[in-house]
C-alpha cells in the first residue's frame, strides 16, 4: 500500500455565469439614485389653482343722526290722540293729532275689532324680528339703557294694527262734529315721528364726541290718550330728505379715507345698503376725527332712529382671487398697436423687423396686453434687441423699439412650463389680490399658477 504512488489533484476555477437579474438591479438602482439627487437638486414649483372669490372688509361705527326737523307743540289741553302712524308722509292740510278733554275710549269698536287688535301679521312679525336681531347684535351691558328703547319700539310694532282701528273711529267722531273733541293738521309738509329727545335742531358743527357715546341719551315716546299742556311736544316732523350719520374715526381710518368721497353703507337694522358722501372733520378741542356721511335717500326708514349701527364697507370686490406671492412685475417694450400684423399664412400675430433700408423680415411675436386708452401693445422684451426698426404694415413708418413699460402678472404653468400672464389688480387684503376677470389676455378660473413667481423665469419648464 505504502509503495503505491499517489495521483496529484487539482482544483479548477468554476465557470462564471452572467446574471443578469443583477444587471437590472444595479441599474435599477443607479436610477434611483439619480431621479433621487435630481429631485433634491431640482427648483421646486408649487402650482395654485386660480378660483373665484371675493374680498369683503368693513368696519362697525354707531352713528349720530343729523335731520332737518321740527318739534311741533300741542295747541291746548286736554288729552291727545293721533289719526296717522308714525313714519308716514303727511301734507299741510292732513290732520295729525287731536285734544279732548276727556280721555276717549276706543273699547267699544266689537268683537271683530278686538280680534283683530290681538293678531299680528306676517309683515309685523318680520319687523320685530328685524328689530331683535339688530339689538342682539349690538347690544352691550355699558348700555343697558337701550332696553326700554328696544321695547319701545316693539310695543309700537304690536300696537300698529289697534292704531289703526283708533285711528278710524277718531275720524269718525271728528266727521260726526263729537263735543270737546278738536282736530289739528300738519304744521307742514313732512314725516311724522312721535318722540323727542332734544337733539332736534342739532347742526354738524355742535356735535361732540361725547355725543356719540349715548351715555347721557334719553328719548320721551309721545302717545294716543296721554294728558299734555299747550306748549307741550305733540309730535316730530322731519320736512327734508338729505340727512346725516356722524361716526367718530381714529387716526388711522381717517387718514385712508382721507381722499374718500363717497362711501358704501350697510345698516345694521335691516340689512340694507345705501351710498353717501364722506366729509372728515378734526375738532381742535378735542382732536377727535369726526365723519360726517351725508344720504339723499332712505330718510323715511330710519326717521325714528337717532343712532344706527353701521358697517363702513371698504372693499366689496370680487373676481379670481389669487394670492400675493404669485404676482411679478415685468418690463415690455411699448409699440403702437398699428405696427401688430399677421405674416404668412397663418393667423399668428408679428411685427415686421426692417433687415436694411428696402426689405423687411416678418417676425412672430406675442401680444402681452393691449391698451385701449393708449393703443400700445405690449412685447416680449427678450425677443427683440433694443433699437430694432419695427415697419408700420402698408406704410413706410418705422417705430425704433426703446420705450418701455411694466406690467404686473403672474407665471400661467398650464402648459408645463412657465407663461408670464398680465392682471389687472381690483384690490387686496393681506394675503390675496382680487383680479379682473374676463380679460382677454389674463387668467382664467381654474388656471393654475406658480404659487412664488419671485424665482420663476419666462418658459422655464415646470416640473
Amino acid at each position: 500500500m505504502s509503495g503505491k504512488a499517489q495521483g496529484n489533484i487539482q482544483v479548477y476555477r468554476k465557470k462564471w455565469n452572467f446574471n443578469i437579474g443583477i444587471v437590472i438591479f444595479g441599474v435599477i438602482l443607479i436610477y434611483l439614485v439619480v431621479t433621487v439627487l435630481t429631485y433634491a437638486t431640482a427648483k421646486h414649483v408649487t402650482a395654485y389653482e386660480v378660483r373665484e372669490g371675493s374680498i369683503f372688509r368693513d368696519t362697525a361705527y354707531t352713528g349720530l343722526v343729523l335731520r332737518q326737523e321740527t318739534v311741533v307743540n300741542a295747541e291746548a289741553d286736554g288729552y291727545i290722540n293721533y289719526f296717522v302712524p308714525e313714519g308716514s308722509k303727511v301734507g299741510r292740510k292732513t290732520n295729525v293729532y287731536s285734544i279732548s278733554s276727556e280721555k276717549l275710549d276706543f273699547s267699544s269698536s266689537g268683537q271683530e275689532d278686538a280680534e283683530q287688535e290681538q293678531s299680528v301679521s306676517s309683515e309685523e312679525q318680520q319687523m320685530i324680528l328685524q328689530q331683535t336681531q339688530s339689538f342682539s347684535d349690538s347690544f352691550q351691558d355699558s348700555r343697558f339703557e337701550e332696553v326700554y328703547t328696544f321695547k319701545d319700539s316693539v310695543e309700537n310694532i304690536l300696537s300698529s294694527s289697534s292704531s289703526q282701528s283708533r285711528q278710524s273711529q277718531l275720524a269718525a267722531l271728528i266727521q260726526s262734529g263729537a263735543e270737546g273733541v278738536t282736530a289739528y293738521p300738519a304744521a307742514d309738509d313732512g314725516v311724522i315721528v312721535y318722540s323727542v329727545d332734544g337733539y332736534e335742531g342739532l347742526t354738524a358743527d355742535q356735535v361732540t364726541a361725547d355725543m356719540l357715546s349715548r351715555a347721557d341719551y334719553k328719548s320721551t315716546e309721545l302717545s294716543d290718550n296721554a294728558k299734555v299742556k299747550a306748549g307741550d311736544a305733540a309730535y316730530k316732523l322731519v320736512t327734508d330728505e338729505s340727512w346725516s350719520l356722524v361716526i367718530v374715526l381714529d387716526a388711522d381710518m381717517a387718514q385712508e379715507l382721507a381722499e374718500t368721497a363717497t362711501v358704501q353703507v350697510r345698516f345694521s337694522k335691516d340689512g340694507e345698503t345705501a351710498s353717501g358722501s364722506l366729509s372728515i372733520y378734526n375738532t381742535e378741542d378735542e382732536d377727535v376725527n369726526l365723519g360726517y356721511i351725508t344720504f339723499n335717500e332712505s330718510m323715511v326708514r330710519y326717521a325714528g332712529e337717532r343712532f344706527l349701527d353701521i358697517q363702513l364697507v371698504l372693499e366689496d370686490e370680487s373676481g379670481l382671487k389669487i394670492p400675493k406671492s404669485s404676482v411679478v412685475e415685468k418690463e415690455f417694450y411699448t409699440v403702437p398697436q398699428d405696427y401688430i400684423t399677421q405674416g404668412g399664412d397663418s393667423s399668428q400675430n408679428g411685427v415686421l423687423v426692417q433687415t436694411d433700408e428696402n426689405t423687411t423680415t416678418f417676425e412672430a411675436a406675442e401680444v402681452y396686453y393691449r391698451d385701449n386708452e393708449t393703443g400700445l401693445v405690449y412685447l416680449d422684451a427678450d425677443a427683440f434687441k433694443e433699437g430694432t426698426v419695427l415697419v408700420k404694415p402698408d406704410s413706410s413708418e418705422t417705430c425704433t423699439l426703446g420705450e418701455k413699460g411694466t406690467l404686473q402678472g403672474v407665471f400661467n404653468i398650464n402648459k408645463g412650463y412657465a407663461e408670464f400672464t398680465q392682471v389687472e389688480i381690483l384690490c387686496e387684503n393681506e394675503e390675496y389680490y382680487i383680479v379682473q376677470s374676463g380679460n382677454d389676455y389674463g387668467l382664467a378660473n381654474y388656471d393654475h399658477i406658480a404659487l412664488d413667481g419671485s424665482d420663476i423665469h419666462e418658459n422655464e419648464i415646470i416640473f
